[in-house]
């Protein structure tokens, strides 16, 4: 039995939570989301203690492996809606800058031409300043995959640390060639 997959979910006071036809539906003071589940889980929804549990209905291979991921979507989605999720990207570079342009995210990043990336739909993308971004959203998925898209543009160089990378994100230096002498 997954470890995971057998503890339950608590549900706090403003989450409203539904499944329906394969549907679970979970909507919050920060907005809705949905998920589809598979046909090997279900989900037992007990409001009186404000919990859900997931529940496999063999157990075969997929059944397993399936458990504890469905979890784990559950949980991310009753902790997005209620608090949210933040990613923080800092840019490090002489001249590196970045700022938002109505949907679009200019980066400045080294390159002869400014890199223009398009906001997803539900992500909320901010600059406090020239080198911070914020990437703030419900879906956990998606937060983490545009941050990681960004980052990919100028993934951080190794000699002089120049590039964009996460808060507090520990960049593993090289020495450079005059070393060897």
């Amino acid at each position: 039995m997954s470890r995971i997959g057998k503890s339950p979910v608590e549900i706090p006071k403003g989450v409203k939570v539904a499944v329906e036809s394969g549907t679970l539906k979970v909507e919050g003071p920060l907005g809705k989301l949905e998920q589809r589940l598979h046909p090997s889980v279900s989900i037992e929804l007990d409001q009186a203690a404000g919990r859900l549990q997931v529940n496999r209905a063999d157990d075969n291979r997929i059944a397993r492996s399936v458990h504890g991921l469905t979890r784990a979507l559950t949980a991310n989605m009753v902790e997005g809606v209620t608090k949210g999720y933040e990613k923080k990207l800092e840019i490090v570079g002489v001249g590196y800058i970045a700022a938002i342009q109505k949907n679009t995210l200019q980066l400045r990043v080294g390159f002869a031409n400014e890199l223009q990336v398009p906001i997803p739909a539900g992500l909320t993308v901010t600059c406090p300043d020239q080198t911070h971004v914020v990437i703030k959203g419900i879906d956990k998925q998606l937060v983490g995959q545009f941050a990681a898209e960004v980052r990919s543009l100028r993934k951080p160089e190794p000699y002089k640390g120049k590039g964009i990378r996460y808060e507090n994100e520990q960049v593993r230096r090289k020495a450079g060639k005059a070393v060897t002498k």
